[in-house]
């Protein structure tokens, strides 16, 4: 048995804190590309950016933040919105555009400068490859449910930290294949993102299986835990492993969906049906009258 570490009200606050101020420079930005003309943003797009931050509070800084070491669904609730409902709406809710102006302006080409180089193109092409992005997502759900590194994040609030911050980066890993918020980005066959999302359900199943019909409790630090809702440790064990089971497999049904959908749509189709060589054909033939007869 090991003493529970709760969350602390200062933590909290910096926590709070800093979700406000990012919605506060997300909102100036979203009103700057409108007032500059660099496109507008969808009003879905920002509401999806504000639900995101909300889900993190939620996870992180709300009263159910104060429950996640005495339950264990508590624990996995604030884990499926870290890893599974953030992510996607914050990068849905992403501006492709971002205003710079002035000083921001001077800035972002000081820090641009370094980026647009040959190694660090190489190496963000490899740290947001799909394979790698599944294999961060799939690695951070399993090794942070290991009883001992479960354990370590229950004993300290510093790992405690760390796992968050791991399963909220993970999430945006795993997510950006299949999101996309920037044009052209990870160039990679659409058709094998839902052999993709199916994949990324095994690891979840597995250990949601497990959760809900192992015969003892896995973590036994709950065992000292006060009897909330009337549930007992193990009860608490397969709620939590049966939450897990259910809102994964819906979340990424959901996005396999939306992203058949996609494919299927007519304007899709036709877009596919014009070999990317006639494209460019017929775009020569609108931008330079001389060259029509040779088009």
């Amino acid at each position: 048995m090991v003493s529970h570490t709760h969350h602390g009200v200062s933590e909290s606050f910096w926590i709070s804190g800093a979700l406000i101020l990012a919605a506060f420079v997300y909102l100036r930005a979203r009103l700057g590309v409108r007032r500059q003309n660099y496109g507008s943003v969808d009003g879905w797009r920002a509401g999806s950016f504000f639900l995101g931050i909300l889900f993190t509070w939620i996870a992180t800084a709300s009263p159910l933040a104060a429950l996640d070491h005495e339950m264990l669904t508590a624990h996995m609730v604030q884990h499926l919105l870290l890893m599974t409902l953030t992510p996607p709406l914050i990068l849905l809710g992403t501006l492709q555009k971002p205003p710079v102006h002035g000083l921001m302006q001077r800035s972002s080409q000081v820090i641009g400068r370094p980026l647009r180089s040959e190694p660090i193109r190489q190496f963000l092409n490899v740290v947001t490859h799909p394979v790698l992005c599944w294999l961060a997502a799939a690695g951070t759900l399993v090794v942070w449910h290991i009883p001992s590194v479960f354990m370590l994040g229950l004993r300290s609030q510093a790992w405690h930290g760390a796992e968050q911050a791991s399963f909220l980066v993970a999430g945006l890993l795993f997510w950006l294949p299949v999101v996309r918020p920037w044009p052209n980005s990870l160039q990679w066959p659409e058709s094998s993102l839902l052999l993709y999302l199916f994949l990324a359900t095994l690891p979840c199943d597995i250990l949601s299986g497990f959760l809900v019909f192992c015969d003892r409790v896995v973590y036994p630090v709950f065992l000292s835990s006060p009897r909330l809702f009337g549930f007992s440790a193990l009860e608490d064990q397969q709620c939590a492993g049966a939450l897990m089971w259910t809102c994964i497999t819906v979340v990424y049904l959901i996005a396999a969906a939306i992203f058949t959908a996609h494919l299927l749509s007519p304007h899709r189709s036709e877009e596919l049906a014009i070999p990317q060589s006639e494209v460019r054909r017929i775009a020569i033939r609108h931008t330079d009258p001389q060259s029509v007869e040779v088009a």
